[in-house]
């Protein structure tokens, strides 16, 4: 099964956590160090210390701005706003944050999250402050912070080989936050904006336990919420946050293992990426199914449509993990005719599957079995690719060799 990363957010969550948390669980510190460096962005320093928080030890990874005089590391973790509360006077744009990220030689897997989670703060702050995503900045010391800690994330996924990423609800805190705007409830409205769709929940600790960059990093990676699934843990690690509460570990926990067999993964989330086309060559079509597929989309089917001005036209469906978002939109601009595309995150059930060979008197054929959460056997059906090869190579039809598989697969 895959290799799986458990985040567990009784404390919340920030960048620097998520960070501190894959250092612990055994990410070198120095490689992470060097893979930043492909960034070409000055300024900063990182640093890696053991703290105690209320009796675990855990690790605090931090970035420490080296042009300014004054350490700015205290908003980890009790605000991360891209409008902070900073004097600093130079802004990067969205667009040079993306651009710095795709122009580094980073794997292509970094750099295609990475840029969705930046692309998905900007559409944050575009809607909590009314402007056009293009007129997001992030002001020279959240940029940093920010390109670290994402960046950071992503390379830490990637090194450690995580396959998939589950999260427990976050816990966002209570009470109100000071920022440059003024007080605010918790969760931010930034914080809360990303957070559509993830539970959460508060308890009685003051403060902003998670920082956009956390609900950023996890709403776009993570496919499912809620308790552990059933794995085999081979790694724990805590990461700490800046502020040490009494009688509450400020530290967010990450179990790295395999998944067992039979573990439940359900609801999972799935971006619905839409498209309306009437202008493409017919054949283009099958071309984009396979070149979607085979990076990685989930399904991809057309839906014939009559469209403006009353042409026929296809409406196109694709469906991927909300973290291949950016890259499924640019396989698509890039591949058709079409001048936008529409997207949204859905929920969906799906049943464990597996496949069990069984013998035939025309040979091995493998059987799809789909089971519900409880084990139960829901459907079992023939593989039609084996059922194909076994007819053509015995003469027979193929529905002979399809009710044979299913025979052998009742009687075994």
């Amino acid at each position: 099964m895959a290799r799986t990363l458990y985040l567990d957010c009784f404390a919340g969550a920030s960048g620097d956590m998520l960070v501190g948390a894959m250092l612990d669980c055994g990410l070198d510190f120095e490689s992470l160090r060097s893979d930043l460096r492909k960034l070409g962005v000055e300024g900063y320093d990182l640093s890696l210390k053991r703290v105690d928080r209320s009796g675990i030890s855990a690790a605090k990874f931090d970035v420490h701005l080296t042009s300014e005089p004054h350490s700015h590391e205290t908003h980890h973790n009790d605000h991360g706003h891209s409008h902070g509360h900073h004097t600093h006077s130079h802004h990067r744009a969205l667009s040079e944050i993306k651009h710095i990220i795709s122009s580094s030689n980073l794997s292509e897997t970094v750099k295609s999250r990475a840029q969705t989670i930046f692309q998905r703060i900007g559409e944050a702050e575009s809607k909590i402050h009314d402007i056009p995503i293009e007129s997001v900045h992030f002001h020279e010391v959240g940029a940093i912070d920010s390109i670290v800690d994402i960046v950071g994330a992503c390379v830490a996924f990637d090194s450690l080989r995580i396959e998939r990423i589950i999260s427990s609800p976050l816990h966002v805190g209570s009470g109100t936050f000071q920022c440059a705007h003024g007080t605010y409830p918790v969760p931010g409205p930034a914080t809360a904006e990303l957070l559509k769709g993830v539970p959460i929940y508060s308890k009685d600790v003051e403060g902003e336990l998670v920082t956009p960059t956390g609900a950023a990093i996890i709403s776009t990676l993570a496919e499912s919420y809620g308790p552990a699934p059933m794995m085999r843990i081979e790694k724990i690690g805590y990461g700490a946050g800046t502020r040490d509460y009494p009688k509450f570990p400020n530290a967010l926990r990450a179990m790295i293992g395999e998944l067992q067999e039979g573990a439940d993964l359900t609801p999972t989330t799935v971006t619905v990426i839409e498209a309306n086309i009437d202008d493409l060559n017919a054949q283009v079509f099958g071309y984009l199914m396979e070149k979607a597929l085979a990076a990685g989309a989930l399904d991809i089917f057309y839906t014939p449509a009559q469209m403006k001005k009353n042409r026929p036209g296809v409406l196109l469906t694709l469906l991927c993990n909300p973290a291949d978002r950016q890259r499924m939109c640019d396989l698509i601009f890039r591949e058709t005719t079409t001048l936008g595309v529409r997207y949204r995150n859905e929920q969906r059930e799906i049943l464990n599957r597996e496949f069990v060979t069984v013998e035939t008197e025309f040979g091995p054929i493998r059987i799809k079995v789909s089971r519900s959460k409880d084990g139960q056997v829901m459907n079992a059906s023939p593989e039609f690719e084996d059922c194909r090869a076994a007819a053509e190579k015995s003469g027979v039809s193929l529905r002979d060799a399809q009710a044979a598989a299913s025979k052998a697969y009742v009687n075994s």
